[in-house]
């Protein structure tokens, strides 16, 4: 390895859910590193998965300004949203605009609850000049297939009397006939990648409804309703516009915003760290690259689904440069973690603490103090 390449750090962790966002993981990290290398050169890429903090972690890693829009939340209100430009791209974060935190009083029903308000942050970006938009799909309250976030750009929704309305999720099922002519109109020349990391299919026992419809709010009875709605909506939809939906991959993410961003807006389902390695250019950062730093709260058989450690893994190991896994937690069994790319994984939580509490007074110290134990032992 060349002279110039040995002092370059690669981070380009995710969150510690319920602990540190990805940010505040890549500051502890870039301390620990300066304490130990002054000289180094430090790349810092905070990643998030869709849903809340998208915005900052795109705007943190690549620049740009966030941006502010009054919008309708996904109960018809008037709340104030934003969403994130960095050049000619624009990130929108669906749960900016129909997550649970925008909800009223922490209403919870997803029968009724519409993504109207992501269709007009979007809106609003490509009027202001975004040639891409990077929509994050994750906390969403809603199950509305983004009908709502479709009527914003123009589509229009009509009942078997003609007349037009704006779907959510228990009326779904109303919908005869689709007209997407404004939406394309407004959105040719713009390209759409939908931040995606399940594979659950539209609807079905693995579906929107039947998976995530319970913890937005929906009893058994509701549950079969939405489901059976996006099932006759699916119908619709292919008829109209010739899009089957029903089982596509990731179909069911956020409410069925999968299938909607697909079959509304033509947009491209894709792993969200592989949308932040494409941005990034991250085959040409590797070659001048030393190491790289990932991680998560809790690093198990769960992250091996193309989520952001083994997608960052994955994509270094062709050339060869070290991945180095730093987590709150290494839990249950593993295939080798050479086959995956990665060098080593570490844990920071010692194990010691006896309430939760404890854990997360301590967290902060112990991430730098599992840094430094890296760092000074001779790992990389």
């Amino acid at each position: 390895m060349s002279e110039e390449t040995e002092n370059k750090y690669l981070l380009m962790p995710d969150s510690f859910k319920g602990t540190m966002d990805a940010i505040e993981v890549c500051e502890i990290m870039r301390s620990a590193i300066l304490q130990c290398d002054p000289d180094a050169d430090i790349v810092s890429v905070p990643v998030a998965d869709g849903g809340e903090g998208t915005v900052e972690c795109f705007l943190s890693a690549f620049g740009g300004e966030k941006r502010e829009v009054e919008i309708t939340g996904p109960y018809g209100e008037s709340i104030k949203s934003f969403y994130g430009m960095t050049g000619d791209t624009a990130v929108v974060e669906m749960a900016a605009a129909a997550g649970f935190s925008q909800t009223n009083g922490g209403r919870k029903d997803p029968s009724k609850a519409t993504t109207f308000g992501v269709g007009k942050l979007i809106r609003a970006a490509v009027e202001a000049g975004a040639k891409k938009i990077i929509l994050g799909l994750g906390g969403s309250c809603t199950n509305d297939c983004g009908a709502g976030m479709a009527a914003a750009l123009g589509t229009v929704f009509r009942d078997g009397e003609g007349r037009a309305f704006v779907p959510a999720g228990g009326d779904l099922d109303r919908v005869r006939s689709i007209d997407c002519s404004q939406t394309k109109q407004l959105l040719q020349g713009v390209s759409i990648e939908a931040m995606c990391d399940i594979d659950n299919p539209l609807y079905g026992k693995n579906g929107a409804a039947c998976v995530f419809a319970p913890q937005k709010g929906a009893d058994s009875r509701m549950v079969k309703l939405l489901d059976d709605n996006l099932r006759a909506f699916a119908e619709v939809i292919e008829a109209e516009l010739g899009v089957d939906v029903s089982k596509m991959p990731g179909g069911g993410a956020a409410g069925g915003m999968g299938a909607g961003a697909k079959a509304f807006l033509g947009a491209e389902l894709k792993q969200g760290i592989d949308v932040v390695l494409d941005m990034l250019g991250f085959e040409d950062m590797l070659r001048s690259c030393r190491v790289i730093f990932t991680g998560e709260g809790q690093f198990d058989s769960q992250s091996l689904g193309g989520k952001v450690v083994i997608g960052i893994s994955r994509r270094a190991k062709s050339a060869g440069v070290p991945v180095i896994v730093v987590a709150g937690r290494l839990k249950g069994e593993m295939p080798k973690l050479k086959d995956l790319g990665i060098t080593r994984a570490f844990q920071t939580d010692p194990g010691t603490y006896a309430t939760r509490k404890e854990m997360l007074s301590h967290c902060r110290e112990d991430l730098f103090a599992t840094m430094m134990k890296i760092l000074k032992g001779g790992y990389i």
